[in-house]
């Protein structure tokens, strides 16, 4: 069984360091992965897209507001 990934590798260093698993059996999996680049991880964990929230619309504003921000009188009835 290769190693499939850096953090395979890292795990499995760990698992040596340990004694878990013998130095021949870690040396047997790294040599069979050889010198290729391997990835970071083999299945990355999928990225959650947040939700945006629905912007409300702003509450009508009413002909005074308006003429205002125009800089003229609001009109009268």
């Amino acid at each position: 069984m290769p190693i499939k990934s850096k953090a395979q590798r890292r795990k499995f260093a760990v698992l040596l360091v340990q004694g878990k698993i013998s130095p021949e059996t870690f040396e047997e999996w790294n040599r069979a992965a050889g010198n290729a680049k391997l990835p970071e991880r083999l299945h990355p964990k999928p990225v959650v897209k947040r939700k945006r929230k629905a912007k409300s619309k702003p509450a009508p504003k009413s002909k005074t507001a308006r003429a205002k921000r125009k800089g003229r009188r609001p009109a009268r009835k």
